[in-house]
């Protein structure tokens, strides 16, 4: 009679470790797929409103010539952000320009708002 082989308990487990990990992977691509492109839009409209205040005094732009500027980026990156969103604030010396706007992300099992502020001056120059 032949001893039966000693079998491991544990046989398949990394299997089933693999499919936990990839399982978790994929998640947190799907976030990064949901999260990073509204902030990088929000990076990209600090670069635009800080130029815009910067070479806002030097063109003489007037209030509306800028807000029309930074509502059309606004536009242009598909940003959710209104007109009221948009504060413009101009003086012979200083442009100070600021947005507030909230980008509702829904990641299928927990949905969360993003509160995105960017603000720019030209005395910083």
């Amino acid at each position: 009679m032949r001893a039966r082989p000693h079998r491991n308990p544990e046989h398949g487990g990394s299997k089933l470790n693999a499919l936990i990990v990839f399982v978790i992977l994929g998640c947190l691509v799907y976030a990064a797929i949901q999260v990073v492109p509204p902030l990088m839009a929000k990076f990209q409209l600090q670069d635009a409103v800080t130029s815009e205040a910067r070479f806002a005094i030097a063109n003489r732009k007037s209030d509306e010539d800028i807000r029309a500027d930074i509502m059309k980026k606004i536009a242009e990156l598909d940003i959710p952000a209104t007109d009221k969103d948009l504060v413009v604030t101009t003086s012979r010396e200083t442009v100070a320009i600021s947005v507030h706007y909230i980008v509702p992300i829904d990641l299928k099992v927990y949905q969360f708002n993003l509160d995105c502020n960017v603000s720019a001056d030209s005395h910083s120059l």
